[in-house]
Formats: structure tokens, sequence, C-alpha cells
């Protein structure tokens, strides 16, 4: 393969996250295997045996909690290796070094070298799979102290399972990708704990007690339970994120800045300490947690990109996470006028998801075609906002995201808000034409950004 073409060579393979095929048995009986990562590592020196693995799973927040603890254990002074999905905007961004993405060279010298032993592999390997695998080989090429990998999907089958975690970690349980893992919570949670290895430790953010057994029926040396052995003791607005105490079975952190926006990421970041300190087998220095805390970001999460209009981008992709949304707007951002721009994909409802955020009290609903074949036809998205009460002279359909965006912001006044979610295909596509384009980025160091008023976001 020549220098320079690897993202094509890779693009050209099977992608389950943009396949476009049915909904609903078809897909969750599509040959679950691990038979193809294993040999794919394999043929690369089974890299994924080189270094200790935190391992994390959870219907939502996993990204979050990722990116906290890569954080943490980076700013304990550990080498560490962070692998993430989807990306928002590069490929690049699912695989990181101390925070910082793979190069350019880096990632396509891997793919070159995955692509000279793919015609030895008995079966062609998918993309997913593929940058798995040069994951784990980049990690163990820099030789990273630990590697925290984020599940794609499930657990049991998904490619990641291939490492045996020392630490593993399941934020949360709802229903979601049904057509793959469904149809209930306890499908789910059971697919979840897949990942949990005999032995090990398990940092369970779920407390259902229904599902709870499923986890600890896995076998692991040691279970941390949310609100039991960690969790949030305080958790109330404050300029710039939020005010978190958080406690752990190592100590306590109280009154420590959280710089992300909504009441979850509080006990994101309660998992993430839990996490850090599970693996280490002690106690943060509560200085480290509150710089770590404080300047912590998560792209496409509440993530404010412009103020006048004040334009944020949450990639809110089920109905869960649409009510966090709405609830985060609701309490850390004043009242205003309220622009959605919505994509969603075909396998979500779009009457529950519009209803979930909020729909029906925003001044106007721009329907748009996430860039992914499982695109839900934006016209449908409309459908489902008229037959929720939105008067059809608020609902706009605009194909392409960047349109729909910039016919959102435009037909915006200063002080109103365009709100872009319903999937993250949405808010990258809206993230890469937003922050280039010259809208001001906000971040939490500054109140003049966020448009803060008396600790509530504004302008």
């Amino acid at each position: 393969m020549r220098p320079g073409h690897g993202l094509a060579w890779l693009d050209a393979h099977v992608n389950l996250e943009s396949l476009n095929v049915p909904v609903g048995e078809t897909r969750r009986a599509a040959h679950p295997t691990l038979d193809r990562i294993r040999g794919l590592t394999e043929l690369l020196g089974s890299p994924q045996l080189d270094q200790p693995v935190i391992h994390v799973t959870g219907t939502n927040g996993k990204t979050s909690v990722a990116r906290l603890m890569t954080d943490l254990l980076v700013e304990q002074g550990l080498s560490v290796g962070t692998y993430t999905s989807p990306h928002l905007e590069r490929v690049h961004e699912r695989i990181s070094w101390n925070g910082v993405s793979i190069d350019d060279d880096a990632l396509d010298a891997l793919l070159g070298i995955v692509a000279e032993i793919e015609p030895h592999l008995d079966a062609t390997p998918s993309y997913f799979e593929i940058l798995t695998a040069v994951a784990l080989r980049y990690f163990a090429d820099v030789a990273v102290d630990v590697a925290v990998i984020e599940v794609g999907l499930g657990g049991t089958w998904d490619a990641t399972n291939v490492v045996a975690a020392e630490v593993a970690v399941v934020t949360n349980v709802s229903v979601d990708h049904v057509e793959y893992i469904g149809p209930t919570r306890v499908d789910i949670a059971t697919e979840k704990a897949g990942i949990v290895e005999a032995g090990s430790r398990l940092v369970l953010g779920e407390t259902d007690p229904e599902l709870m057994p499923l986890f600890v029926g896995r076998g692991p040396s040691e279970t941390l339970v949310r609100d039991r052995d960690f969790g949030v003791t305080e958790n109330r607005l404050a300029h710039g994120g939020r005010l978190v105490s958080v406690f752990t079975p190592w100590g306590r952190s109280s009154d420590v800045l959280l710089s992300l926006h909504g009441a979850h990421q509080a006990d994101n970041a309660a998992v993430a300490l839990a996490a850090a300190e599970a693996f280490l087998g002690r106690r943060l220095d509560p200085d480290l947690v509150a710089v770590v805390f404080g300047r912590a970001r998560s792209p496409g999460r509440l993530e404010v990109v412009g103020h006048r209009p004040l334009v944020l981008l949450d990639g809110a992709h089920n109905v869960v996470g649409a009510h966090a949304l709405r609830e985060a707007l609701a309490e850390e951002f004043l009242s205003t006028r309220r622009t959605l721009v919505v994509g969603l994909l075909r396998e979500k409802d779009p009457a529950e998801m519009l209803a979930a955020l909020g729909a029906s009290e925003a001044v106007r609903v721009i329907c748009a075609r996430p860039p992914s074949p499982r695109a839900l036809d934006p016209a449908a998205v409309a459908r489902a906002a008229v037959d929720l009460g939105v008067d059809r002279d608020r609902v706009d359909v605009v194909d392409a995201v960047p349109e729909a965006v910039a016919r959102a912001v435009a037909g915006a006044g200063p002080e109103e808000q365009v709100v872009v979610t319903g999937s993250l295909y949405v808010v990258g596509a809206a993230r890469s034409v937003l922050r280039p384009a010259g809208v001001q980025h906000a971040g939490p160091s500054s109140s003049e950004d966020h448009g803060f008023v008396d600790g509530r976001a504004g302008r």
C-alpha cells in the first residue's frame, strides 16, 4: 500500500457503524465472533498482552468517563493510551496517547502493516476490528503504562473484548442499540457484562438490583458499586460547570469544580475517579483531582461552540441522553427561544426522541440528515414533530447538516439558543463547520464566552 493511502484502504472495509442493513433480528444475528480480531492481533504480535487495560462499557457516558480517567492517570504521571468511538470529525480522534491523537504518519504506517497481513487472515476484518488492532499495536509500540479501552458496542462480542482487563467499568445500562443487543435491559446488561473477567476489579455504575447480579456473577475479585462504595454527595450548578463532592473507598474530594455541563457528568466523574483509583490501588491526591476536573472537556457533549446566539452541541443519541440534555438545558442555561437542529439514525423512534428533547417547546425544529447510510429521512423526523404538536410553520427540513446549522444560526436572535443534537454524526458534521468558520469556541475559563448570568448560561 502506498504511503498516505491507509484511510482509503480502511474505508473499503465493512463498517458496522454505517452499515445500511435491516433493523431487527437480521442485525442481532449478524455473525457475532471474536475470531477475526483474535487472528488479527495474533499476527500483530498480540499487543493486547503488552499493557494492563481498563475496559469501559455502558449505554451512556463511556467516552466522558474514558477521557476523565485518562486525564487523571496522565496527571499522576502514567503514560496512557486511550481508544474511544465513534469519532466526531477525524478517525484519528479514536486513538490517543496522553490525550494527543495519533498523527497521520503513525496511523498510515500501522494501517499499512495490517494491509500487508490481511491476506494471511482466515476472514477479512471489519473497519472497527482494524482500528481496534491498530490502537492496541500503537499502544504497545509507544509502551504505555495502561490502555483505557472503550467498548464500541455491547461487550461480549465487541472487538475490544480481545483484551483481558484488570479493571472493568460499567457506566450504566439503558435501552439502546436494541437492533444489535436488545431488546430488553437484561439482554443489554448480559452483553455488557461480557467484559468482566474473572479475578478483575469491577467498577459498577449500574445499581438496578435486577441487573447487578449479571455483572457480579462474572466473578470479579472486587466490586465497587455506585452509591455504596463510590458516588456523588454534592452536585450543584456552578460558574463554568458543576460543583461536586465525590467519594471512593480511598477517600473524598469535596467542593471540586467539574468543568462539564449536565448533572449526569458528576456520576461520570465519580465512576472515572473510582476506576482510576481501583487501577492504582490507592487514593489520588485531591489537588490532582481538582486540577483534572477543573479543566475537563468532552467534545460534542453539551459543548458550547458559539454565542450570540448561544450554540451548543450534544450527541444525545438515545432517549436517556435526550432527557439528560433537556434537564441540563433547563438547569444550566437561561430560558430563552431555542432552535433545535435534529438528525436521527433510522433505528431511533423519532417521536420518542423529539418528546424527550422537548421539541414542542422549541420555537423552531430543523430536521437534517446525519452523514451516515443509517440516517433516518429528515422528512420522517419532521412528520413526527408535527404529530407531537409542533406547528408546521415551525418545522423545516434541510437535508445537509451544514446548511441546517447555518439556517438555524442565521435565524436565531443574539439572545437565543441553537442546540444541535440527535446523533454524534450530526454533532461531528456541525462541529467541523462551526469551529473552522470562526464561531467562537466557549471554554469554561471565560464567563464572557459562556454568557453566564448568576451561574446560568444565557447569551
